[in-house]
């Protein structure tokens, strides 16, 4: 039995690595007592398998575990197991059965979405109104948005609209300016949303500071067959 598991990642634990986190998962299926499935051979390992590893210092509503079992509880009893033994700042919030031939969320994941926000104790450098301003300016109203993108072995230009799906400027809880973006995500065309932002940062003249900016992960999503993107999360049913 295949089975998708739904975390969020917040507090401190946004500074703990990926390896770190599949490490820490690993012994918290083993102390939930969860059936899973390992591999054979010498050295037998769980079957599990994460949708898109997040970035150090990145908080997140929208991760996925997917696992191989060989018996389950319910979801309700699942959820209640696993959250016993996590630590502050990850919490289970889904465990669904899926198909038996159902792909791994890493295999379609196909676009994530994210909201960029002024730390606190870091200045926006303008206001919403003088962003929506500046937006339209340097992107909005252009047909293109070319940057040169660097790689450790090559420079070329990328057009970043066709992987841009959505952009919105929003006002979070402090009321400062935050930008909501739902951009391509996968093995192919895979876009940082902080590349967006820092891209519009050169163009507008400006010097971007990693470090100011939070950057929050809402959901990952696949495309359905009418092309229609959808929450990993409301793939497969819940275990009665």
């Amino acid at each position: 039995m295949k089975i998708r598991i739904k975390f969020q990642k917040s507090g401190v634990m946004k500074f703990v690595g990926h390896l770190d986190m599949m490490r820490y998962f690993q012994r918290a299926i083993r102390r939930a007592h969860i059936d899973i499935c390992y591999s054979e051979g010498y050295s037998p390992h769980q079957k599990m398998s994460f949708a898109s590893p997040l970035g150090v210092g990145i908080t997140s509503d929208g991760e996925y575990l997917d696992i191989d079992v060989n018996s389950t509880a319910s979801t309700k009893d699942a959820l209640k197991t696993l959250n016993d033994t996590m630590v502050d700042g990850v919490k289970i919030v889904g465990y669904r059965l899926l198909p038996e031939h159902a792909k791994t969320s890493m295999a379609i994941i196909a676009a994530g979405e994210y909201v960029l926000s002024y730390k606190d104790g870091y200045d926006s450098p303008f206001t919403y109104e003088e962003w929506e301003k500046k937006l339209d300016e340097l992107y909005f109203s252009q047909e293109n948005f070319v940057i040169l993108k660097k790689t450790k072995k090559s420079e070329k230009n990328v057009d970043l609209k066709p992987l841009v799906f959505d952009f919105k400027l929003i006002k979070d809880e402090s009321d400062k300016p935050s930008f909501h973006l739902f951009v391509s995500t996968g093995s192919t065309d895979n876009l940082k949303p902080e590349l967006v932002l820092s891209s519009i940062y050169e163009k507008a003249g400006l010097e971007y500071n990693p470090l100011a900016i939070q950057i929050h992960r809402v959901d990952l999503f696949t495309k359905d067959e009418q092309g229609n993107f959808i929450s990993l999360g409301e793939m497969g049913e819940v275990i009665e």
